[in-house]
């Protein structure tokens, strides 16, 4: 199986043997520290600080050009950053042995159409240096999880867009990654393929493996991820927990009878009129009742009380809608002396 080095194709290994220290006392999954990348004059990433947590899935989303692809790049070792420092599982980028313990799915991949599906986890099994002995239970493992099974011994040139996207989703998880990622994994799946690859990264999540996914499905990142960091002109411009987005909805009310309704509303939460209704916006769901309350005994006729959610989606382009920032666009075209090296 290739490593994570290799970018002809997706790939996973895992460490051998030995027993794992808890979540709680390792390093982060992912660690970075103002990681630049500059080709020539252009600048691909600006300066990307984040942590990753071991254990959870995190969603990394941004525009076309915003600098995901190379970042991706710089942590899997496929490319060197021209400044900045970066830690995946506790090891600089780029460490030959970490690369084994990481499962790759590319966007775009593509596997010789004369081998079969077996064939082709075969030939990665042994690309990834696992034992020999183990092939024939990571195979089917990894056939069994991408619902693969019944077609192990079929030609790819036979499979579908989908069934092709499946098969590199297996060979990403052969040999037990700590960490896999994901880049636009759903892409070509149906609604049943999304939710079996939903149910995937579940099942990652419940053995401790984190997930790295990179999508611009808004709605698939949203069921699945723990956390997201959304990037904008090479940088992270927000860190976003999920829970967080659900603590930040409000509720949509329709009251009438009460020209102050917003005033009486604005001690429980952020109040806006939206037409006839009067939006809350930032409230607890435990405090809705109180605010249908206050409402009514001040007067007013309350007639629907909707709860309101904000989506991620709602979240991401409310953040890069943002009037441009001069500055950091401007650097795209000056040219930046070399770095020092990182450190180590």
């Amino acid at each position: 199986m290739a490593s994570a080095g290799d970018a002809s194709g997706a790939s996973g290994a895992a460490a051998q043997g030995g027993t794992m220290p808890s979540p709680a006392t390792q390093a982060p999954a992912i660690e970075t520290s103002e990681l630049r990348k500059q080709f020539g004059r252009i600048v691909a990433l600006a300066g990307l600080t984040m942590t990753v947590r071991r254990g959870e899935v995190f969603g990394f989303l941004g525009p076309n050009g915003a600098g995901k692809t190379t970042a991706v790049k710089l942590l899997l070792g496929l490319s060197a950053p021209t400044a900045g420092a970066g830690r995946v599982l506790g090891a600089p980028l780029g460490d030959l042995a970490t690369r084994q313990r990481i499962g790759y799915l590319p966007e775009l991949f593509r596997y010789q159409g004369w081998m079969t599906a077996r064939e082709v986890l075969a030939l990665h099994c042994e690309l990834a240096h696992l034992p020999r002995p183990s092939w024939p239970g990571e195979i089917a493992e990894s056939l069994a999880l991408v619902g693969l099974a019944d077609r192990s011994n079929d030609r790819v040139e036979t499979f579908s867009k989908g069934m092709a996207q499946r098969l590199g989703l297996g060979v990403a998880l052969l040999g037990k990654p700590d960490l896999v990622v994901l880049d636009e994994p759903t892409s070509a799946l149906d609604p049943v393929g999304r939710q079996d690859v939903r149910e995937i990264i579940g099942s990652l999540r419940a053995r401790g493996v984190t997930v790295f996914l990179n999508s611009h499905l808004l709605t698939e990142v949203e069921r699945v991820c723990d956390r997201v960091a959304i990037v904008d002109r090479g940088g992270v411009v927000a860190e976003l927990g999920m829970a967080e987005l659900v603590r930040e909805s409000g509720v949509r009310v329709l009251v009438t009878g009460l020209p102050d309704a917003g005033a009486i509303a604005g001690r429980f939460g952020q109040a806006r009129l939206d037409g006839e209704w009067l939006v809350v916006d930032s409230i607890a769901d435990g405090k809705v009742p109180a605010l249908v309350a206050e409402l009514v005994s001040h007067g007013g006729a309350v007639h629907a009380v909707v709860p309101e959610r904000h989506t991620l989606e709602e979240r991401f382009l409310s953040l890069l809608g943002a009037a441009p920032d001069e500055a950091a666009e401007g650097a795209r075209d000056v040219a930046v002396p070399a770095s020092p090296e990182l450190r180590p």
